[in-house]
């Protein structure tokens, strides 16, 4: 696979996120399928690995560090703290202490001695952006982490962050239908030099065109309760598919690479980590590394599927009141 530069990292153009084997997202596999689609991955060319404290309350990173630890060398590994599981929901810690003892417990089920690439996962609006990113480069100094990233976060706080401490990249959501990283945060990026990481780059499956009917995923999936997936905005973004895969056909692409071909080509500093448990899926994904598109067609596509054409916000009133990054402008 083709290579990209995310800070002194030299990283597949297409990453894995990882949540999806442990958290989320329908069924999780068994540990063995896990562990044999981690294998196939690297197998593949992906070589940046994303993961997090919180995907399965640690249970991911146990996957992963159980998996690949003697393969250890084969990729560069991301991991994330200041979201965790307490008492079966997720909360918001970004106090240093606390920070410092995620990444000692990460490095234990990691099986490493150190974690390449270290997000703050979400900011805690209780602690100041440079008390938290200060204890990340006190573990940088110690030689636990390699380097800072942040996750779902503004321009302003990845500006205030960068100015304690280098940081390497930022990771938000970001697709056709997800727009919020170019009202400002790709911009910062591009002017402080900081890699952008995009997660769910094919909009958590609803770009592969295979997702049409919500009814049948299980109760406890993620998208049950993302407006987007909800009645009617769901039924009014199944009507953007057609077009989507009309275009996909003219590519001689399937809609999945059509949609991370598109990122790929929104500009050299972004990396898009598409997650699956599907080892058919994870080949697909890969070869979304291949597919050019001509300007005409990006043209096509942004036109189809834009902050205007999409119907419901990413998240409801309760999950984006904990989230950084902008909105789009009225």
């Amino acid at each position: 696979m083709q290579t990209r530069k995310i800070g002194p990292f030299e990283v597949s153009v297409i990453g894995l996120g990882c949540m999806n084997l442990s958290h989320a997202y329908g069924t999780p596999p068994d540990a063995e399928a896990g562990a044999a689609l981690l294998h196939k991955a690297l197998d593949l060319g992906y070589t940046f690995l994303d993961t997090a404290s919180l995907y399965g309350g640690g249970a991911n990173e146990t996957l992963v560090g159980n998996t690949l630890k003697s393969r250890r060398s084969e990729f560069v590994l991301a991991s994330k703290c200041g979201l965790t599981i307490v008492d079966g929901k997720g909360v918001i810690d970004g106090r240093p202490d606390v920070l410092k003892k995620t990444c000692d417990e990460s490095l234990k089920r990691l099986q490493t001695d150190v974690i390449d690439l270290y997000y703050l996962h979400r900011l805690d609006k209780k602690v100041p952006i440079e008390d938290s990113v200060g204890a990340l480069a006190e573990l940088v100094k110690a030689g636990k982490i390699r380097t800072i990233g942040l996750s779902e976060m503004s321009a302003a706080t990845v500006r205030r962050a960068h100015a304690v401490h280098p940081v390497t990249a930022v990771q938000s959501e970001y697709s056709l239908w997800t727009r919020n990283p170019e009202y400002g945060v790709l911009d910062a990026c591009t002017e402080l030099g900081i890699g952008f990481v995009a997660f769910s780059p094919v909009a958590r499956a609803f770009l592969t065109g295979k997702l049409r009917d919500v009814s049948g995923l299980p109760p406890r999936d993620i998208r049950l309760g993302m407006p987007r997936f909800q009645s009617p905005n769901f039924e009014a973004n199944l009507k953007l598919l057609d077009g989507f895969a009309a275009l996909a056909r003219e590519a001689d692409c399937t809609m999945a690479q059509l949609a991370l071909a598109w990122l790929l080509a929104r500009g050299s500093n972004i990396v898009p980590i598409p997650g699956t448990a599907n080892l058919d899926h994870l080949a697909e994904n890969a070869g979304g590394a291949a597919v050019t598109l001509s300007p005409a067609t990006m043209g096509r596509l942004d036109r189809l599927i834009n902050k205007d054409t999409v119907h419901g916000p990413r998240y409801n009133a309760v999950a984006q009141a904990n989230i950084d990054t902008e909105e789009a402008p009225a």
